[in-house]
């Protein structure tokens, strides 16, 4: 079956996503330890992810948590940094699939106006051919009705489409409907699935 577009995640596929570790380099491993214990930051991110406003929540959320305010607050204010970071290989492999005449979609948890941050920052993230933007849509994976979002707008058979997430569930779900699926541990992973899928040469997709 020929793969008609490919859908892309965007945390830890084209930009890394890790907040512990940013929060260990910037406050030490054990205070960030302790906030995240004390505070649901994950929780806070898909409230966000839903569609929940990105600095008005994490302002009421330092409000409402004054002993980790600041840490809090670094998410808003310190967020390109958080997450800012390039996986070069895949936004390479992402260029070559454009430039081939690949359609390319993006189906990301993202909030919805720290994604207009991070694409103002990373222009690529506008080149999509479709953005399906979490935060944009008020629903998030990996919830069955995203997916069903995705095909009815592109109108692609689900089995045409080959979707590359670095999170189990999401695959899972988008796999559950017929979706072809790539769990991204690295970029090499995601080059190693495009070639299988005959989408690139060996050559292009290192």
């Amino acid at each position: 079956m020929t793969i008609e577009a490919v859908v892309f995640d965007i945390g830890n596929v084209l930009i890394e996503w890790q907040p512990e570790r940013y929060y260990d380099r910037r406050i030490g491993r054990k205070r960030r330890e302790a906030f995240f214990g004390a505070f649901d930051f994950h929780g806070l991110m898909n409230e966000i992810d839903a569609g929940a406003p990105f600095s008005q929540i994490v302002a009421q959320r330092a409000t409402v948590h004054p002993e980790y305010a600041a840490e809090i607050l670094m998410l808003r204010d310190e967020w390109l940094g958080m997450a800012g970071t390039l996986i070069d290989h895949s936004v390479r492999l992402l260029d070559v699939l454009k430039s081939k005449g690949v359609p390319v979609f993006a189906l990301s948890n993202f909030g919805a106006e720290n994604f207009g941050w991070s694409a103002e920052a990373h222009p690529f993230l506008r080149a999509f051919d479709r953005a399906y933007i979490s935060g944009e849509m008020g629903m998030r994976k990996p919830h069955a009705e995203i997916y069903a979002a995705v095909e009815a707008d592109c109108g692609i058979a689900p089995e045409r489409l080959l979707f590359g997430d670095d999170r189990d569930e999401n695959v899972a779900a988008a796999q559950a409907r017929g979706w072809r699926v790539v769990r991204v541990d690295s970029a090499g992973h995601l080059a190693q699935a495009l070639v299988s899928h005959g989408l690139l040469t060996e050559e292009e997709a290192r």
